[in-house]
């Protein structure tokens, strides 16, 4: 590519791309007349249906067997329950709809097409490839949709879950009829003790505390920036998948990413320094502990619409007349590292639609040099090695008196004026106490700094509170009045054990 001159030479202009295909036949069946442009491809729309369940498909049944097929394709047959998140959004709708339309009795997609012809089973009736439906029997147990409201988390949001359950029971009055296990959440059972119990998945017994939705609250407060709520409601709201998932045998999560959210979050996780983590945005496997210490059975979160942008999930739902609930929008404000992400990626894919599959092709490619240096305690990922050595080689030092007088050198003449002790004093961060246990992005979360977009902090609390499956962890007890007299432990311990290792440091009731 040569640097011409674009008015003297008309050759040195880039060609416009096409605005759609140019001509009106679909490129799938060369009969009929196209009715959606997807890439600059023209389909039908009784071509269209199969399209998407294909791809649908062939994103999720690879990972349903525990181990992978040899040459010879193995029936599927999962090893637990089957889980399904949704958060009433565009791409979960949709996900739920080809869950049960694909895998669970309702209605077939060779159906949706008005002018579809029949579809004929290739391979036999018992083929592996025709062993769909209920008499298939993938998933153990009747599979359960979960769906986690937050609006305890940001006030004036409205409630959801009355809607959300609607659309899940709307499934029981399909010919045949399904029913899903609808499985209401809340943000705020992360910190409800009440709630892990039932669960069974608490490996400790935490001291009591203010209320769920107070101890939410005050947690979201103490982040630094809009960003970083964004961030940590998002890891909320993952991590009560997963311990649900695991309270239920689950072997599979299934999350509605389509392919254009997958490719801001992939951006904008890097942007937040999560490029370790890149690989389990796609797709991950994840071991809870139990009360006994041991693993959990291995859970697979998959995201099978990672091939469908939101332009085929917008028509889908509007061929199959879905209703969407929608999601509360915490992306961190119009000055957010996601919104501006999404509005970014969103925008240069209007006139370049192959903008999102480029950057999860391209982010699918990333590995990272060094290995995990285990899971963080947090966002429960691996955490990468390096993270206590580059803070070590980070700091900022202060000039105090003693420093100056015992070495003989006079203050510098901008601190001239200063005094030796600041006027404000800042309360301890529980990322402090957790830095040898988090990742890059989790404690850049916590610490992070920006000039806009600030969070009010907390100051009338002199703990922070966090997620009850830190705590299993990491155990905060307060010795004294004075907030610096915090004691952490780093080990796991029983109740009597911890009460016998600090018993000299408790106060008396007296």
């Amino acid at each position: 590519m040569s640097c011409e001159n674009p008015s003297v030479d008309k050759d040195a202009l880039m060609a416009r791309r096409p605005k759609f295909d140019k001509t009106k036949q679909c490129v799938k069946c060369k009969e009929r007349t196209g009715n959606v442009v997807i890439r600059h491809a023209v389909y039908c729309k009784s071509c269209f249906f199969p399209l998407i369940s294909t791809r649908f498909r062939k994103s999720l049944e690879p990972s349903v067997n525990p181990t992978p097929d040899g040459p010879r394709r193995k029936a599927l047959k999962a090893s637990g329950s089957l889980l399904v998140g949704l958060s009433g959004g565009l791409g979960s709708t949709v996900m739920l709809d080809l869950v049960a339309k694909t895998y669970f009795g309702a209605p077939s997609v060779a159906d949706l097409g008005e002018e579809a012809p029949p579809s004929k089973p290739k391979g036999g009736k018992e083929h592996p490839r025709n062993m769909t439906g209920k008499d298939s029997e993938i998933w153990r147990g009747v599979p359960a949709v979960c769906y986690v409201e937050v609006c305890g988390a940001f006030p004036g949001a409205e409630d959801r879950t009355e809607r959300v359950r609607q659309v899940v029971e709307s499934y029981a009055t399909t010919s045949p009829p399904f029913a899903f296990d609808f499985i209401p959440l809340r943000l705020e059972d992360a910190f409800d003790l009440e709630w892990w119990k039932g669960v069974g998945e608490l490996l400790f017994t935490p001291p009591p505390s203010s209320t769920p939705i107070l101890a939410l609250q005050a947690y979201l407060s103490s982040l630094p920036t809009q960003t970083a709520i964004h961030s940590a409601t998002q890891t909320l709201v993952r991590l009560l998948l997963l311990y649900t998932a695991a309270s239920r045998r689950a072997s599979h999560v299934l999350l509605g990413t389509s392919l254009t959210s997958l490719s801001v979050n992939l951006i904008s996780g890097i942007a937040q320094g999560a490029g370790f983590s890149v690989a389990e945005e796609a797709m991950e496997e994840w071991r809870g502990e139990g009360k006994s210490g041991e693993l959990t059975p291995p859970i697979r979160i998959v995201r099978p619409l990672r091939d469908v942008g939101m332009k085929e999930c917008a028509i889908w739902a509007w061929w199959c007349g879905l209703r969407i609930v929608g999601r509360e929008r915490y992306l961190g404000g119009t000055q957010g590292i996601g919104s501006l992400t999404r509005n970014f990626i969103t925008g240069l894919e209007r006139d370049y639609p192959a903008t999102v599959s480029t950057i999860a092709r391209t982010c699918a490619k990333l590995t990272p040099k060094e290995g995990s240096d285990g899971v963080c305690l947090l966002c429960q990922r691996p955490a990468q090695h390096g993270v206590q050595e580059w803070k070590s080689r980070t700091s900022i030092r202060s000039y105090n008196h003693a420093s100056f007088s015992s070495s003989g050198h006079e203050r510098p003449p901008h601190l001239a004026n200063a005094t030796d002790r600041p006027q404000h004093r800042t309360e301890p961060s529980p990322s402090s106490h957790l830095t040898p246990h988090l990742c890059y992005a989790c404690h850049t979360t916590l610490t992070s700094r920006s000039s806009r977009g600030n969070v009010k902090q907390t100051s009338d609390s002199k703990v922070v509170p966090l997620p009850l499956w830190v705590g299993a962890s990491l155990s905060l007890v307060p010795t004294s009045e004075d907030s610096s007299g915090e004691v952490w432990a780093t080990r796991r311990m029983g109740d009597g054990e911890m009460k016998a290792a600090i018993g000299d440091l408790l106060l008396n009731d007296s």
